[in-house]
């Protein structure tokens, strides 16, 4: 092997690596945008398009399905081709279907374009962690992911603020056209400035039939969750059907995982015990942040009467908490190399945040609220980018795509599921209290006079309320009842943050090492060479090469 094949690439400066990290991270804010922005306006559409609580849940989980299930094929896309055209192709689906969400003129029609959204949402997060790696030691990493959570936080915060002033300005539909001219800017600056090693050329193979197992177990589960108790009983033959198909299918992508030759999540990675438990870590993280973020807003509406605007203003808290982790728990790391104390106070923050949230209702003080919502955002913010850092740590340089995209895709199957089983706990908890509280509803409706009868009509419709908008009587009683629902769904994820916490606790406490990924390849290729060289001594001997001038060296001692 030639000396240039086996050099290391060129130490790239403070300002080379911000260059090249300005256009992924334009790509994310991109994302986080185009998802945020729609937040604090979904009630609103929803109510607009006339869909109930089933359609809210399915509007946000149809995203992170197809999230969760395009992930790992973006990341083993990334392991066999061209990782930047990659992600510019990401940045391009996931606008454009951004975009035609706001022609939707029904429920359904909105479902189906979220849906594609995901498909670009799944490859912005397993290809801006892997090109990350191919740049950045693990141990520098930590600050630049801490910028990460910072243009995370100013989508986070400015998202939702400004999805509520344009839906109370101009209408809702507006929210899904505001990314297209920052995505043209990202998809400019990422040509301009992304500049990756370069990788040999591999045959490109995917495993097109655990695509569509994995698609089948988990689409049948996510249905079921989403059905069950409204459609038909939990115990039924629709249950049977339902949930046998998911495990059949799962037990069928297993087999054809054992068997493919380029698996769509190799499941040798659970061979490393980093690899298995930061998935289990992750599917609490993906549950508290994908939660959070549904059904925070949804409480600030419908259970506390706040305008899109207000609702935005109101989850601040929350952000802050994931903006001051993230980027001090980042440039703690890079500062001391220790990340485990960090997640294990993350993993604390989940429990406490859940926990805690669980018990809000309508008129709970705001503050203590605030404070909550605070330790859920910090208890994300400190273990959601790190539990990829610490996989990409131990994962062999070859497998650095698949091994992240495979803790990104569980965490977005987990928020996926997370979602689907707090929305139809919700659904549940609302139609049954609805019940309950007949007498009240009515009592409430009999102060309205002429205006009783349209009111009831919007309450027995079944679709969103728009709570803001009733007469006080009435708002009461109603807010009272979706935020005794929101709390209770809060409660499901309570189990998986302890869950999260055990898991980090038993993670094996490895260094973070200084090189980067290109340097890992390139360092593993010199070890080869070294092994290979008395290899082919041992060879040259074996033929009498070097007996041959051992003699002539020999004669040439015992002539002088």
């Amino acid at each position: 092997m030639s000396s240039s094949a086996l050099a290391a690439p060129p130490k790239m400066s403070h300002r080379q690596v911000l260059e090249a990290l300005s256009g992924l991270i334009l790509g994310m804010f991109v994302s986080m945008l185009a998802s945020t922005v729609v937040s604090t306006s979904l009630p609103v559409i929803i109510h607009d398009l006339e869909g109930n609580q089933a359609a809210f849940t399915w509007v946000v989980t149809a995203t992170l399905l197809t999230t969760a299930i395009s992930t790992p094929i973006w990341g083993k896309l990334a392991d066999l081709t061209n990782r930047k055209v990659l992600y510019q192709l990401a940045i391009v689906i996931f606008v454009l279907a951004t975009a035609a969400a706001g022609f939707s003129t029904t429920p359904e029609m909105l479902i189906t374009f979220r849906a594609i959204q995901g498909i670009g949402a799944g490859g912005l997060a397993a290809l801006s962690q892997v090109l990350m790696a191919d740049i950045i030691s693990p141990r520098e990493r930590g600050r630049y992911m801490g910028l990460f959570g910072a243009v995370m936080a100013v989508a986070t915060i400015g998202g939702p603020l400004l999805g509520g002033v344009i839906t109370d300005a101009w209408g809702w539909r507006w929210n899904f056209f505001v990314a297209l001219p920052v995505a043209a800017a990202a998809l400019i600056i990422v040509q301009r400035t992304l500049h990756t090693p370069r990788r040999p050329k591999q045959k490109t193979r995917i495993d097109y039939l655990g695509i569509i197992l994995l698609s089948a177990a988990v689409s049948s589960l996510l249905i079921w969750v989403s059905l069950a108790g409204a459609s038909f009983e939990w115990w039924s033959v629709e249950t049977v059907l339902m949930v046998g198909g998911a495990l059949l299918g799962a037990i069928l992508f297993v087999i054809v995982e054992l068997r493919s030759a380029e698996p769509l999540i190799p499941l040798s990675l659970f061979r490393n015990r980093t690899f298995t438990l930061s998935v289990i870590a992750s599917i609490a993280t993906g549950i508290a942040m994908f939660g959070a973020s549904v059904f925070l807003s949804q409480y600030m509406q419908l259970a506390r009467g706040a305008t899109p605007t207000e609702a935005g203003i109101m989850t601040i808290p929350m952000i802050a908490g994931l903006l001051i982790s993230s980027i001090g728990v980042g440039a703690l790391i890079t500062k001391t190399g220790r990340w485990k104390p960090f997640l294990l106070v993350g993993a604390v923050f989940l429990i406490a945040g859940s926990t805690m949230l669980s018990t809000i209702h309508y008129d709970t003080n705001f503050a203590l609220v605030s404070l909550y919502m605070f330790l859920l955002g910090a208890g994300v913010g400190m273990t959601m980018q790190n539990l990829v850092l610490v996989v990409q740590n131990t994962t062999k340089p070859t497998e650095i795509g698949v091994a992240s995209s495979g803790v990104t895709f569980f965490r977005s199957l987990g928020g996926t599921i997370g979602v689907s089983v707090m929305g139809a706990a919700l659904a549940t908890k609302v139609t049954d209290l609805v019940g309950e509280r007949a007498d009240d509803i009515a009592a409430a409706l009999a102060t309205l006079g002429a205006d009783a009868q349209t009111w009831a009509a919007q309450l027995q419709s079944g679709t969103l309320p728009a709570v803001s908008t009733m007469p006080e009587a009435l708002r009461i009683v109603i807010e009272d009842i979706y935020a005794t629902g929101i709390s209770h769904s809060f409660l499901i994820a309570v189990p998986f943050a302890v869950l999260s916490l055990i898991a980090i606790v038993f993670l094996p406490n490895k260094p973070l090492t200084t090189m980067t990924t290109s340097e890992r390849i390139q360092a593993s290729e010199a070890d080869l060479a070294t092994v290979s060289v008395p290899a082919g001594m041992g060879s040259l001997t074996s033929t009498g090469a070097i007996r041959t001038a051992d003699a002539a060296a020999g004669s040439s001692d015992s002539a002088r």
